[in-house]
């Protein structure tokens, strides 16, 4: 499960084994957790996070989500 960000206490990684999915990542914080479609940076499932939380998250995954790519890719070797 490679960590690909710590920020503001959050923690951005993807699971080794969801490679058969469509490229994605995990944000966990406080034992809330978020999973966002890197395709359009939309929310596939939310676990606890506020709107104003999830804003905040967006936003930093498409500042960063060249970066993601390119480690999901690089990963998975997509």
């Amino acid at each position: 499960m490679p960590t690909l960000l710590r920020w503001k206490g959050y923690r951005f990684f993807f699971y080794s084994a969801d490679g058969w999915e469509p490229a994605h990542i995990h944000v966990v914080k406080d034992g809330k957790e978020v999973k966002l479609w890197l395709n359009d940076v939309s929310v596939a499932v939310n676990m606890g996070y506020s709107a104003r939380e999830l804003g905040e998250i967006i936003r930093k995954t498409r500042d960063e989500r060249g970066v993601f790519m390119e480690a999901w890719n690089g990963y998975f070797g997509n």
